[in-house]
């Protein structure tokens, strides 16, 4: 990437960033250039993800059209919108960095780039949906760096050696991406499988009509013909009507309806026990729940058995090739959506939340955002919790806020994370 190009520096319009922080969308290693500052979603449908795709950039990140995968024990989307200096074929540098230590299931990092600082945020082995940001100025990526440092357990800390930070370390980025995997941003809307069939077939059937008329045209005799004058119809003029795209807030997942679901099956599936295996988290969306277990002992035939017995329907489950963890997934169907009209402005909220978690003597994550829709753009202020009290707990305080949308309940080790968006005025 060249650091002056315009286009690759940008200020914050998704849910994920904070407006007054600069990002870009790429750096350059070894003059290769990487596509940074990606928004992440877990991924259900491993076997076709362009599916998934489709469906979160109309209704997570409005306006994707490029993106790519990470698989594993949780695999992810990653989304990004061309116009914001994201371009098809341009490696992914989380995916490269996350693969190349995956020894570390939970990593907080900051590289010093050409471009400025990149931060990198993996919990669980799942890229956080604000864990992958290009900072433009140190000061910024240096206060995220710190905000998180205080969240415990982290595996790996990496972070500047100017900066001075006691139990962090210093990597060479040119030595992880020589050992990670290379993915790149392809098309969302790209025509694939049987519909890349139909525009062959398509083609060739046009390239031979394209022949036979040339040789009809050149090799044979023509033959004078009585020239027919027809009268031009005039042409109808259609004005076109502008398509009104909804309010994002208009269609949101039911609170009440996730925070049963997420509780419920998290519940289950960590009641899977098997000597052996652990657990390594679980993640639940409003399309489903994914988890993983980890051998520690034993056989990979007990784990595979404890899951046939607990009675519930896995649609995907992948084993890594050494055999020693796997991961399942588990839909949701008839997923619950509301109109949920917000209520208060972005202050407003900001005050009464803040309020509440001071009474509460908790802390919370607190970061404003724009979701854009159609011509328009919408506020947003984004809410990390982490605690040890289940969504029944939480019912009360999240349901007071209408326009609340839950994006993620993840649950480990006995410790519950909430991420969520709520709509403003």
């Amino acid at each position: 990437m060249v650091a002056e190009e315009e286009n690759d520096l940008i200020f914050s319009d998704d849910p994920s960033r904070e407006n007054s922080k600069e990002w870009a969308s790429s750096f350059t290693v070894d003059g290769v250039p990487y596509a940074a500052s990606l928004f992440w979603e877990s991924l259900q449908n491993i076997d076709a993800p362009f599916l998934d795709a489709k469906e979160a950039a109309e209704n997570v990140l409005v306006g994707a059209d490029l993106f790519c995968v990470k698989h594993g024990k949780s695999p992810q989307l990653g989304l990004a919108v061309s116009s914001q200096g994201f371009k098809k074929g341009t490696k992914v540098a989380a995916v490269n960095a996350v693969t190349a230590m995956s020894d570390a299931s939970s990593l907080l990092a900051v590289f010093k780039v050409d471009a400025g600082y990149w931060y990198l945020c993996v919990r669980n082995d799942v890229i956080l949906s604000d864990g992958d940001v290009l900072f433009v100025k140190e000061e910024d990526a240096r206060e995220q760096f710190m905000s998180m440092l205080s969240v415990p357990d982290w595996s790996r800390k990496i972070a500047p050696k100017e900066w001075d930070i006691d139990d962090t370390e210093q990597k060479n980025i040119s030595e992880i991406f020589a050992q990670g995997l290379d993915v790149q941003l392809e098309k969302i809307n790209a025509l694939r499988g049987a519909e890349l069939a139909i525009v062959v077939v398509l083609s060739i059937a046009a390239g031979a009509w394209a022949i036979m008329f040339i040789a009809n045209t050149f090799f044979t005799t023509k033959t004078q013909q009585n020239k027919i004058v027809t009268r031009r119809a005039k042409k109808k003029v259609v004005k076109e009507v502008e398509k009104i795209v909804p309010a994002p807030w208009e269609s949101v997942v039911e609170t009440n309806w996730i925070l049963d679901n997420c509780r419920n099956s998290i519940q289950s599936l960590v009641s899977i026990s098997t000597p052996g295996w652990r657990n390594t988290g679980v993640t639940c969306s409003a399309s489903g729940v994914v988890t993983s277990w980890r051998r520690e002992f034993g056989r990979l035939s007990w784990i595979e058995m404890a899951l046939s017995y607990s009675g519930m329907s896995f649609t995907n489950k992948t084993i890594d090739p050494r055999g020693t963890s796997i991961t399942v997934s588990l839909p949701f169907q008839a997923v619950k959506k509301i109109n949920a009209l917000p209520t208060k402005n972005i202050n407003e909220l900001r005050n009464m939340i803040n309020d509440l978690f001071q009474t509460l003597n908790m802390s919370i994550s607190l970061s404003n955002g724009k979701v854009r829709a159609g011509k328009k753009v919408y506020e947003t202020l984004n809410f990390k919790i982490n605690s040890k009290y289940d969504p029944e707990i939480w019912r009360p305080m999240l349901t007071k806020f209408s326009g609340l949308k839950i994006n993620s309940i993840r649950y480990n080790g006995g410790v519950w994370n909430y991420e969520g968006t709520i709509y403003a005025q």
